[in-house]
């Protein structure tokens, strides 16, 4: 057993399946866990429930928060609580200075009011480590609502990749071991040099207006509304669309449903579709992540 955490104290806010999957990892490395609206889970031997985030946060060395962080009012993604959890203003002010918060991904306004308070804030949707890994489930996944919300097979569907990111590689590589006929979009001509290496057909983002009316099944991973009314009045009615990027989605989900277009959002799928195996990612990146960052601000406060 590792003990690469011992004596460590970690306060496991909210979530979903993932965590109840990441904390007993954590506590073979050594970990103390203290939990936050884990009071509708099965009980996780070892460890302590507490009353409340603020009654938390004071108890502990590090804090984190889920995949999903939180919306736009501050609350937090929590299966297992019998009340919201809401990291507002009063429970920033509370973190100690040496606390550092780790989240997989913070809204502009907690990012603000983070650097105003002084308060370390690590974003993991942004680390190649975990993301990548996270791809899997994430192309499973969309694969999987695909084939539901289709009457076509993937196996020589006309299945188009919007952004060729680290999940839409992920994405058009599983597609293409399908049997689809994969088009990858993007805008960066080494991108589009690669996806026709790996033998998907190429489209410029710029030209997506003049091909996207080929697509039987469109994946988007492009965080920022790039399917509109304009692209979506070009979409064969019977086309399927696979929203994976952060909400709200990079899609007019409004103008599609008028439209009689089926889109689905997909956010979070790894925690949905194999949550055991989004736990043990997790498992296997935050150890070192928790240590590098402690020592970092240990550092600070001894200066």
């Amino acid at each position: 057993m590792s003990a690469g955490l011992k004596g460590i104290r970690l306060a496991v806010i909210g979530g979903d399946e993932r965590e109840i999957y990441l904390i007993p990892e954590l506590q073979k490395q050594g970990a103390y866990i203290v939990g936050v609206g884990f009071e509708n889970a099965s009980p996780i031997p070892g460890m302590t429930l507490a009353s409340s985030l603020q009654d938390a946060v004071g108890q502990v060395d590090m804090l984190l928060f889920p995949m999903f962080g939180t919306d736009d009012r501050g609350v937090v993604k929590a299966k297992y609580s019998s009340q919201p959890i809401i990291l507002n203003k009063d429970v920033l002010q509370a973190i100690p200075a040496h606390v550092p918060l780790l989240i997989g991904w913070a809204r502009p306004a907690l990012k603000s009011a983070a650097e105003k308070l002084g308060i370390r804030l690590v974003e993991t949707i942004t680390l190649n480590e975990i993301t990548v890994l996270n791809s899997i489930p994430s192309a499973e996944g969309a694969i999987q609502m695909a084939m539901e919300a289709t009457t076509i097979t993937i196996h020589g569907s006309e299945s188009m990749v919007l952004g060729l990111g680290r999940c839409g590689w992920t994405l058009a590589r599983m597609l293409q071991g399908i049997g689809a006929h994969v088009t990858g979009v993007a805008r960066k001509p080494s991108n589009l040099a690669r996806a026709v290496e790996m033998g998907f057909r190429a489209v410029q983002l710029a030209d997506l207006e003049n091909e996207i009316s080929r697509a039987e099944i469109i994946f988007n991973t492009v965080p920022h509304l790039i399917l509109d009314r304009v692209m979506l009045e070009k979409v064969a009615r019977d086309t399927v669309i696979v929203d994976l990027a952060s909400i709200p989605g990079g899609t007019d989900f409004e103008y599609a449903a008028l439209l009689g277009i089926k889109a689905l959002l997909a956010p979070g799928l790894p925690g949905i579709v194999a949550p055991k195996t989004a736990g043990r990612i997790l498992a296997q990146i935050y150890p070192q992540l928790i240590l590098r960052h402690l020592t970092t601000m240990n550092a600070i406060v001894q200066s």
